[in-house]
């Protein structure tokens, strides 16, 4: 089968997905803004967007105009290899770019719906020292025109967890299956010898680590929450260092707006206390495989989230084994059984985040079956030898769905 897959940004949450059915003798082909030409049998097909919102207009509708001038970009590159007939498109809904394809393939369409985006009791008015503009506000009551294009116009849908499944309007959710991306934990996995020297540091045996990860440093993953809670947790157990994975760029949110006239969040949290610096080595954003390593190595991670799209990282530190602590919210309660596989603890409190990581930091050994289950759990419900068979069962019944038209006729 050939499987055209379509998202902006490469691999996105189909490469690895992707690779795998190249290795079962499919035929993929992606179609990305920006991507190598072929990379582990793939195909890669790049388009280029044109036009777009500019600030003279709405800022209500940018995020529309931008969408409209991907799915425009992607037409075009489509439209120039008449040899590309794919079985199935599948693609990131919200980004736009599956929706002009039916005028150019009579296929079906699956997409991948992630979030759907409210005014009120969610992310946006998550953090109530954050009060939401009236314009962003307003905003987000027109921000999912294009994901409810797209949920008219696929022939199916998948999201990753129950949480997201349901935050989508009641009548569509039955469109929507709940897959899991999968984590391949032939990379995270726990680690005999994971070493203990990260960016240029290396860290003494006996110290303790604690490791974050995020993107970006950002609100909504609440990174002002960890750094206050670490200065609590290296005040009470000195001989400990954070390992923090991320990134300054904004994805979500205007944290950069509200940090002026520091250049960035993090600048602006730094600026807050008399942070002990030599406590943090920050490693930026990292490939997979040392990602992998400061998971393993680590002796607690901690995993803070507003209700929004649950992250990667949680689920991979599960894969290494790591003892998480968690923020008690919906997305992360869905994972996370306390005193199982793992801890939650209030996202707005640091003192409580702190209890539970020192806990931990002051006898690691103690905690070794939640280790144990938490490795099993993400091997057994979450990890790509699981979703791969769901993820291909989809696949197969959304294409049948042209052979059952194609008899119709």
């Amino acid at each position: 089968m050939h499987v055209l897959f379509v998202h902006r940004n490469f691999p996105g949450q189909f490469g690895h997905v992707a690779a795998r059915l190249v290795r079962r003798g499919w035929r993929c082909t992606f179609v990305s803004a920006r991507g190598p030409a072929t990379v582990d049998g793939i195909e890669c097909v790049r388009y280029t967007a044109r036009g777009g919102a500019s600030r003279r207009q709405s800022f209500h509708t940018r995020s529309f105009e931008n969408a409209v001038a991907e799915a425009e970009g992607v037409y075009r590159a489509v439209k120039a290899r008449p040899d590309l007939r794919p079985d199935l498109i599948v693609g990131h809904s919200g980004f736009g770019s599956t929706i002009f394809l039916r005028e150019l393939l009579d296929v079906p369409v699956l997409n991948y719906f992630e979030y759907y985006y409210r005014p009120r009791t969610s992310d946006l008015d998550f953090r109530p020292e954050v009060v939401p503009t009236e314009a962003q506000r307003l905003r987000a009551r027109v921000l999912n025109a294009m994901i409810l294009l797209d949920l008219q116009n696929c022939d199916a849908g998948y999201t990753p967890t129950a949480f997201q499944r349901r935050g989508f309007p009641r009548e569509y959710r039955p469109k929507i299956a709940q897959i899991y991306d999968g984590v391949d934990t032939t990379v995270y996995r726990p680690l005999r010898r994971p070493g203990r020297t990260f960016g240029g540091r290396t860290i003494p045996r006996g110290t303790r680590i604690v490791t974050y990860c995020a993107s970006a440093f950002e609100r909504v993953r609440g990174f002002d929450i960890f750094m206050q809670a670490a200065r609590l947790i290296y005040r009470r157990y000195p001989d400990v260092v954070f390992l923090v994975v991320g990134s300054d760029r904004q994805r979500y949110g205007d944290d950069r707006e509200r940090a002026r006239p520091y250049r960035t969040f993090r600048e602006w949290v730094l600026a807050q206390a008399d942070y002990d610096r030599s406590k943090f080595v920050f490693l930026g954003l990292i490939p997979p495989p040392t990602l992998a390593r400061v998971l393993a190595a680590g002796d607690a991670h901690i995993y803070l989230t507003a209700p929004f799209v649950l992250g990667w990282s949680m689920m991979d530190a599960l894969a290494c084994g790591a003892v998480v602590i968690g923020s008690d919210t919906a997305p992360v309660r869905e994972m996370i059984t306390p005193g199982h596989n793992g801890f939650l603890a209030d996202f707005f409190d640091p003192e409580a985040i702190a209890d539970r990581t020192t806990a931990v930091l002051r006898d690691p050994a103690a905690f070794a079956p939640i280790r144990r289950n938490a490795v099993r759990f993400i091997r057994e419900r979450y990890s790509l030898e699981q979703a791969l068979p769901r993820m291909v069962a989809l696949y197969r019944a959304t294409a049948r769905r042209r052979s059952a038209r194609d008899r119709s006729r």
